[in-house]
């Protein structure tokens, strides 16, 4: 790392319901949205509902309004669909799920939330929260059994009471690539490369389509010509976050410089987000932004390591390289985990032996990282701390003592989880090693909505003719989101707002 970032610096300033199918004739008190333009007098286009996004809120939205007899067009900005969601590691916290039951392993909803609640500080918009983890199980089982998406094991994120969230065979791809043939197979085509500009908002206050630039070329303002695409019914902003938009986020927190990078894709960039502020909406928790303390300085973007380190906490150790100490709990939620390795001001090491590896992580996950340089191979514990400069004698001793904590079953240090299978570090050598960065991850703020994935506005009434979901949206992971939980939101609200947007009354 070329930037140093001290904990005063990056710390500095610190500090229940169900869904229905709503008409537009049946809402009452709506709010008027703020005009953004003309209306075109010509539309160039039309549909019932109108999607933004490719990932798995606007796929699910799309599917579920198709199902429900809209006609459907979804558009994305970038050359290929997928967003975010393509290259997610494919984790679907679902309590109650099929392989929980398998092993025995006992959740609810209720526990769900409360974990969410306390990873969120409490800040968790709990009605849409509590939704969500009573939802979580069958949107999971709508992805296996509607969509064909194939699952193969329980893996566990910090944060979380019980392992609970269910994996993908080949990550976020696996969901998503579906997803798009089932789009196929109802025959809607998902148009690329057909970026918004704004939402058409009507005399009545209505949101009754967008303007976009077909042809656009990311990273190219200049490219693209005006369409006006008209929603008969709605629009679905399902665009994700602003990650990647430096500016952006650094209105809302100023310590988020370019020194850390991002897992995202480079098209996260929130001008979805800010054409509905335009309009009036409503946002919340914006200065809210997760950083990933699994990503890695040696890889670009998201990459392999989150896949390495995130399989392999509670069976290995994160070691401070200065000391050769841990120094948090491993399983612990992510901000907790990303402030400890901000405070040391260098990258920390997490380092597990062949045994932890090949019991938990992807072959082509050791494979690919190696490749890459982002996970290293050792054939011993001592020349693994040779090459990250660890104080050897200290790191040995406290090796010794993590592997007590093993053997027991029970870290007294940190309160880390240690799994029922883990073995001493050093059971089964090799060792594999990676370097953990924090780096910009996901935005838990973004706009307002009810259980029913209406987009609130400034007088606390829905716009009509809007929806959200994923993302884009806030409020309901609080300060923190869980591992594992954006793909639930993202299936959840998604399939819900699609059906909801579906059922509106055509605007006049």
């Amino acid at each position: 790392m070329s930037s140093k970032v001290s904990r005063k610096q990056f710390l500095k300033g610190m500090a229940v319901g169900g869904t229905m199918t709503l008409a537009a004739s049946t809402l009452a008190g709506c709010q008027k949205a703020m005009p953004s333009g003309p209306v075109p007098s010509k539309w160039d286009e039309e549909a019932d509902v109108v999607v933004v996004g490719t990932g798995f809120a606007g796929l699910a939205a799309a599917i579920e309004a198709k199902n429900a007899g809209a006609v459907v067009k979804v558009i994305d900005k970038m050359e290929t669909p997928g967003g975010n969601s393509i290259i997610n590691g494919g984790d679907f916290a679902a309590p109650g799920n099929w392989y929980q039951k398998e092993q025995g392993i006992e959740d609810s909803p209720e526990l769900m939330l409360k974990d969410m609640l306390k990873a969120g500080l409490n800040l968790n918009h709990v009605d849409r929260a509590k939704l969500l983890t009573e939802k979580a199980l069958e949107a999971a089982e709508w992805a296996r059994d509607y969509i064909g998406a194939e699952f193969y094991r329980l893996t566990y994120h910090g944060g979380h009471s019980v392992p609970r969230t269910v994996q993908l065979v080949k990550g976020g791809s696996e969901l998503i690539n579906k997803m798009l043939k089932k789009l196929q197979e109802l025959g809607v085509n998902v148009e690329t490369q057909r970026k918004l500009e704004r939402l058409i908002v009507n005399e009545a206050g209505r949101v009754v389509g967008i303007e976009v630039k077909d042809g656009y070329q990311f990273g190219d303002e200049t490219s693209g010509k005006s369409v006006y695409i008209k929603a008969k019914k709605a629009v679905v902003l399902a665009t994700g976050g602003f990650s990647r938009d430096i500016k952006m986020r650094m209105i809302h927190d100023p310590r988020l410089t370019d020194a850390f990078e991002s897992t995202n894709h480079p098209g996260a960039t929130g001008e979805a987000l800010r054409a509905a502020l335009k309009i009036g909406a409503m946002d919340v928790h914006m200065d809210w932004i997760q950083l990933g303390p699994w990503a890695s300085p040696d890889e670009p973007g998201f990459g392999l390591v989150p896949l390495f380190c995130e399989r392999v906490v509670g069976w290995a150790p994160m070691i401070n390289p200065k000391t050769g100490k841990r120094f948090i709990n491993e399983t612990g939620n992510r901000k907790v985990r990303a402030d400890a390795i901000i405070e040391i001001g260098v990258p920390v090491v997490i380092v597990a032996d062949t045994y932890a590896t090949e019991k938990n992580v992807p072959a082509d996950v050791i494979e690919g990282g190696l490749k890459n340089g982002a996970i290293k191979k050792f054939d011993t514990l001592e020349e693994f701390a040779k090459a990250y400069d660890i104080p050897w004698d200290a790191f040995k001793a406290e090796v010794e003592r993590w592997n007590k904590f093993v053997e027991n079953q029970k870290d007294e240090d940190f309160g880390c989880m240690i799994f029922k299978d883990a073995k001493p570090l050093g059971f089964q050598p090799p060792f594999y090693a990676a370097r953990l960065w924090p780096k910009v991850h996901h935005c838990m703020g973004g706009l307002v909505t009810d259980v029913n994935g209406r987009v609130i506005g400034q007088d606390f009434e829905p716009i009509p003719g809007l929806y959200a979901a994923g993302e884009v949206t806030g409020g309901i992971h609080g300060a923190v989101r869980l591992g594992g939980v954006a793909m639930a939101d993202c299936v959840v609200y998604g399939r819900i707002a699609g059906k909801n947007a579906a059922a509106e009354t055509p605007a006049a």
